[in-house]
């Protein structure tokens, strides 16, 4: 009984270790804003720090799956590296000013992606093109292998190019960059845009506001579905949201600001509305002035989502190239701060979108990001963040791997208990 009892204990603390891995694991995993403060920008925690080369000779290889951060300097000038086969290619940087900084008409970077001889195979800008303060930026650099295009198909290193085009801004910049590949079609599908198609807008959703808080970065943006949603939005704050849309769905969306009780001054800028691709490639932003009133902005109407948007030169269009989660950004201007006072300001978002789910293209491997599960939109209706349905996953895994450790361990001690009650007994 003496060895039964301690072989009890020892399996009574395997079992309070693997639920204190539970309970570690179910913890939060971003920290809590001072309060009063305008949460800072959330940047991805598994992220790896790397930094920039000066020259694509020591550029650091970039890997799918993995987020890494650096800071981008002033006129900076930064090389990464990734080793690509027959895929298609989208290395994203979302650009992080600090907060409260100035900016001028046109401040912003550039992205792009060159092969081994220096031929440029995609870039696209991200500038301050509306507003004269600070907000995340982003933009993507691809390479495309689909088409009749002979450039840039050929396997091995490419090198990514991140370099800023700032006139007044002198702060650093921290870059969250991610690197996604595409698989390349099993066979040629259509390749022309319809002339026709629906542009008008739809109705408002049914149902009225329902609360939803945006997240702080695109790690943990929180997710929607169709409908109307109420947040709370702070002077010089930025929310971030997304919405899954697969093939064949058209996506729309405006913002409103709520009336103010407390004056009636102009505020020119007071809102951007940015929409980002699910490669993080920019789509579209539109901005809205304020006076008190009930101020309305709209994004411009989009095709549906489809394959053979990628060879539109209207980056609008040409960024609604995949499925996925599509990334929604709200900012209010900080000036708003000043004549409104710093307290929170009603922001509604109202998302629709038309059209029924069709067959993806035809990929010849698997879709990962670029396609819409379940899971997905579960999470659209649950109102999930990205963060914490990465979080729940890796959660899952962990208990899992104690479970099966633990479980592994126990029955070796009871195995090992049985044998030695045999053997007295013999």
């Amino acid at each position: 009984m003496k060895t039964q009892a301690g072989t009890c204990r020892r399996a009574g603390a395997l079992i309070t270790a693997a639920a204190a891995v539970g309970a570690v694991v179910a913890l939060p995993g971003q920290a809590v804003a001072a309060e009063g403060a305008i949460p800072p920008y959330t940047f991805d925690s598994s992220a790896q720090r790397i930094q920039g080369a000066a020259s694509s000779s020591d550029a650091v290889e970039l890997q799918t799956g993995q987020t890494y951060r650096d800071t981008l300097k002033k006129n900076g000038k930064v090389y990464y590296r990734v080793n690509l086969d027959r895929q298609n290619a989208y290395v994203s940087v979302v650009a992080v000013p600090k907060a409260g900084g100035k900016v001028e008409y046109g401040d912003g970077f550039k992205v792009s992606m060159q092969d081994g001889s220096g031929t440029e195979c995609g870039d696209q800008q991200a500038n301050f093109s509306s507003s004269e303060y600070t907000r995340p930026l982003a933009a993507y650099a691809r390479r495309i292998v689909d088409g009749d295009s002979s450039t840039c198909r050929r396997a091995g290193a490419h090198y990514v190019l991140v370099e800023r085009e700032s006139k007044a801004s002198t702060d650093d910049w921290e870059l969250e960059i991610r690197y996604a590949s595409e698989p390349v079609l099993k066979k040629a599908g259509p390749t022309e845009l319809p002339d026709v198609w629906a542009s008008g807008t739809p109705g408002p959703p049914a149902g009225g506001p329902q609360p939803r808080q945006g997240g702080s970065g695109v790690h943990d943006a929180t997710s929607l579905t169709q409908g109307e949603w109420r947040s709370d939005i702070r002077p010089g704050q930025t929310l971030f949201y997304r919405v899954p849309v697969d093939w064949g769905q058209q996506l729309f969306a405006t913002a409103e600001l709520g009336s103010s009780a407390t004056g009636d001054e102009y505020i020119g800028h007071a809102l951007v509305l940015s929409l980002e691709n699910p490669a993080l490639g920019h789509v579209d932003e539109n901005t809205v002035s304020y006076s008190g009133k009930p101020s309305t902005l709209a994004l411009d109407a989009l095709r549906p989502v489809a394959h053979e948007n990628r060879r539109s030169y209207d980056e609008a269009t040409s960024g609604m190239r995949f499925a996925g989660w599509y990334y929604l950004s709200a900012t209010l201007n900080p000036e708003m701060a000043k004549e409104y006072g710093d307290k929170p300001v009603p922001l509604t978002l109202r998302v629709s979108l038309r059209g029924d789910a069709k067959p993806g293209p035809g990929y010849d491997g698997d879709p990962g990001q670029f396609s819409v599960t379940a899971d997905d939109k579960e999470a659209a209706e649950k109102g999930a963040s990205g963060a914490r349905a990465a979080e729940r996953s890796d959660a899952m895994r962990v208990v899992a791997a104690a479970g099966i450790g633990s479980g592994t361990v126990l029955l070796l001690g009871l195995g090992g208990w049985t044998l030695v009650a045999r053997r007295r007994a013999a």
